[in-house]
């Protein structure tokens, strides 16, 4: 069944405006992205590999746009006045399930919308094709754990990420990896390197994973590059995951565009993530360790650490933050043969004055301390540029302390991102935080106390399946204090949770705001397949 994306935001009418809306979203979503879905007013944002999904630009048009449905059934609401906050108009598939893949897979079209309103058939283009097919990679080459395929990919490309004239910083992290990446790759770029980026997920457009100075790889780049590493899996019987394929046609573009510097997020964990085929980096880091992904990490903080301290390299530095087990990932340093462990203390000195977050606990500011992380690890990048230079014929590129105090200020999109926008004649303020596991909600959670006090807030919140949602959507019941200012959403995805596994986990969320799925859209295990693939 081919549907629109469903996304429906009550409100009783009697609420106070203006008000903060927290756009909350931990879901995981593989739906096809605004880049592939040229009719459709709804851009839905998927973060793919991390497990989160956020509404990003259905919520910006829906306010500032205006018109439309961005719904399709009743939703479950206890309270008799409703007002439909979020509209739009889509007709557009922003997912494909089970029976939709086998007829749209052969699809050569898309409906565009003529200047008369008709819809009208319009050619897939051979980015928008392929891209398609990387979406269903997994149906076919169902993930597992190990380096096997990627080993044997990389090679088949020519292990670029092993050539010396590339440096590589590998970061792994549960939470704040990305922000250090880009945070790393900005000022690097800013001190005149060329640099790659590969993060993951992403949020409005596939490209936006792999960046070159700053710059998302063109859809004549992607389509290029994709292609070959396509042929080279099928012409060797390598049978690459949607991941290992992404991470490939990474390595790929950064090696034929001839990038200086590449920075590197794993995706999940670090041991056995496709990104940890790389046999010398110049800087390992790990931002922090928190419970996430337990049943495929570990249960405890430490093995989680352990798996990420993977990324460990013999006689190469790795960098920690504060919010990690040190000593294991000091033992773990140590039988790795790592050339040093370093915390950020020991290359930015003691800290004068640390930016505090105030709540039920005190938190360090996340963004400050995944600056701090940056700094240390540029400044520990610039011994490894030196040596680089006698073996080869560059010339060394300074990064000077004013340019890394420029390039660390900037900010991921949907990390406590501020959006203000009009709803009858008044402002809203609009805060999308892609949290994703609890460390990450009650640092957001205490960042709300300190930053809206006494604001009149709503949370609307979309969680992954295989996250903790009892514990989860405690923290977020504690700070609301009643659940009617929840509103609870599914992405369409297969890993997402459903509402009613939600409402299972935590019954207290039954005065929340819900779509009930109709009977008829249940399958035998209680998910809407109407709107989950």
């Amino acid at each position: 069944r081919i549907s629109s994306c469903m996304l429906r935001c009550t409100m009783p009418p009697s609420s106070s405006l203006p008000l903060t809306l927290l756009c909350l979203a931990v879901v995981q979503s593989f739906a096809l992205q605004s880049t592939l879905l040229a009719d459709s007013s709804i851009a839905m944002a998927s973060y793919g590999t991390r497990g989160t999904t956020i509404f990003r630009s259905a919520f910006v048009r829906s306010f500032v746009g205006g018109g439309g449905r961005l719904t399709r059934r009743a939703t479950h609401n206890n309270r008799s006045n409703t007002q439909h906050l979020f509209r739009s108009s889509s007709s557009f598939p922003l997912h494909l399930s089970s029976s939709t893949m086998r007829s749209s897979s052969s699809s050569t079209s898309s409906p565009e919308e003529s200047a008369n309103g008709v819809k009208e058939q319009r050619e897939w283009s051979n980015y928008e094709k392929l891209v398609r097919k990387l979406y269903m990679t997994n149906l076919f080459n169902p993930v597992k754990l190990g380096l096997e395929n990627m080993d044997k990919l990389h090679k088949a490309i020519g292990s670029p990420m092993d050539q010396p004239d590339i440096s590589v910083i590998h970061i792994a992290g549960s939470n704040g990896k990305g922000s250090v990446a880009l945070k790393t790759a900005n000022t690097l770029r800013l001190a005149d390197y060329k640099v790659g980026l590969f993060v993951s997920p992403h949020i409005s457009s596939f490209r936006e994973r792999i960046q070159i100075n700053g710059e998302p790889l063109s859809e004549a780049q992607v389509e290029k590059y994709l292609k070959e590493i396509y042929d080279i899996c099928e012409e060797q019987e390598i049978p690459a995951t949607f991941f290992e394929v992404t991470t490939a046609l990474a390595f790929r573009a950064f090696a034929q565009e001839g990038v200086e510097v590449v920075v590197l997020e794993t995706g999940l964990g670090g041991r056995l993530d496709a990104t940890n085929v790389i046999k010398h980096p110049a800087l390992s880091i790990i931002t922090s360790i928190g419970l996430e992904h337990t049943r495929i990490l570990g249960d405890t903080v430490e093995l989680i650490a352990l798996e990420k301290g993977g990324i460990i390299k013999e006689g190469r530095p790795v960098l920690v933050g504060n919010n990690v087990p040190f000593e294991t990932l000091k033992q773990c340093a140590e039988e790795k043969k790592a050339s040093q462990i370093y915390q950020c203390e020991d290359l930015l000195g003691p800290e004068e004055e640390q930016i505090m977050i105030e709540g039920k606990e005190t938190f360090e500011d996340y963004d400050a301390e995944n600056s701090k992380i940056s700094k240390a690890g540029l400044i520990l990048l610039q011994f490894h540029l030196a040596e680089q230079t006698f073996d080869t014929d560059r010339t060394l590129k300074i990064i000077l302390p004013d340019t890394i105090d420029a390039g660390v200020k900037i900010r991921p999109p949907c990390r406590f991102e501020e959006i203000d926008i009009k709803v009858d004649e008044k402002n809203v303020r609009v805060i999308l935080d892609v949290a994703h596991n609890p460390q990450a909600i009650d640092y957001l959670i205490a960042k709300l106390r300190a930053n809206y006090p006494t604001a009149n807030q709503r949370i609307v919140v979309g969680m992954s399946a295989d996250k903790d949602l009892k514990y989860c959507t405690n923290i977020l019941l504690d700070y609301v204090s009643d659940p009617s200012k929840l509103h609870l959403v599914e992405a369409s995805h297969p890993r997402a949770a459903s509402i009613s596994s939600i409402l299972e986990a935590n019954p207290k969320l039954s005065d929340s705001h819900y779509e009930v799925p109709q009977a008829d859209d249940l399958n035998k295990d209680g998910r809407d397949v109407s709107s989950v693939s």
